[in-house]
């Protein structure tokens, strides 16, 4: 595709992604302690045991990708369902490597970061930039959403290496992850810290944070969490999810101002 029919496909289709403030963090850390839930909730409760699991997950996430990719313009419903079933997919691409073939959390941890690592290197080397202000043709939205995958499976694996192998426990483990969160912002408001550099390290730090909650409100007390049970703490965040997306296909106020002259490489 050349930069003129970019520019031109670029006319036609209004960034993907929501504006980032309060509510999308607040959607995000609500679905990444979703992704760690239900997939608990599928896995276990349900007991389709991680095989058939993964396959009902990927199946469903392939086809809420569908309309995504087939929208030409952020819909609300479609973008938050896939970053729901893209967090559960993610939680299960670490379960499936350490439950299912006995990969340690140290490999997965690292092999994750490597990936997301080359994930963000080609993106930029395909176009120029990792903003997601500009994620305005199907490549780069193809890049955003191969980064966020990693971004969840990276923060499953790092949250239960902390919270579990380190045997720091769950609530320790959020709390430290939340302060980390608090640099990052501390770092951007403060002292300047760039704003692609500062959402991404956000986003990657949201996904141990809320896989922290998650394990800490649905594990016994004898291993450190609250034992409210996967189907409560699931059924209970997808409502709140749900009502948080309807007040944002209504109100409309995540719309991000369409950029004049979007940045192409």
């Amino acid at each position: 595709m050349t930069q003129t029919d970019e520019r031109t496909l670029a006319a036609t289709m209004l960034n993907k992604v929501p504006a980032i403030t309060a509510i999308f963090w607040i959607i995000k850390i609500l679905g990444t302690t979703v992704g760690e839930t239900a997939a608990d909730y599928l896995n276990d409760t349900l007991g389709l045991g991680l095989n058939k699991t993964s396959v009902v997950v990927g199946i469903a996430l392939a086809g809420a990708l569908v309309f995504q990719f087939k929208a030409r313009k952020y819909v609300p419903a479609i973008y938050w369902l896939v970053v729901v079933l893209i967090s559960i997919a993610g939680t299960l691409m670490t379960d499936n490597l350490v439950d299912g073939h006995g990969v340690s959390l140290n490999v997965t941890t690292i092999g994750f970061a490597i990936c997301l690592a080359l994930t963000f290197i080609g993106w930029y080397r395909s176009e120029g930039t990792l903003s997601i202000h500009t994620i305005v043709t199907t490549r780069r939205e193809a890049w955003y959403w191969l980064t966020v995958l990693f971004t969840f499976a990276l923060g499953t694996s790092a949250g239960d290496l902390v919270s579990e192998k380190l045997d720091i426990g769950y609530f320790k483990t959020g709390l430290m992850f939340a302060a980390l969160i608090g640099l990052v912002a501390l770092a951007h408001f403060v002292f300047g810290m760039g704003e692609i550099l500062s959402f991404w390290l956000a986003y990657i730090l949201t996904r141990p944070l809320g896989a922290s909650l998650g394990d800490l409100l649905l594990q016994p007390p004898s291993a450190g969490g609250l034992g409210l049970g996967t189907g409560v703490t699931t059924f209970v965040f997808l409502g709140v999810i749900v009502a948080a997306v309807t007040y944002l296909t209504i109100s409309r106020v995540d719309l991000m101002p369409p950029d004049p002259e979007p940045e192409l490489a």
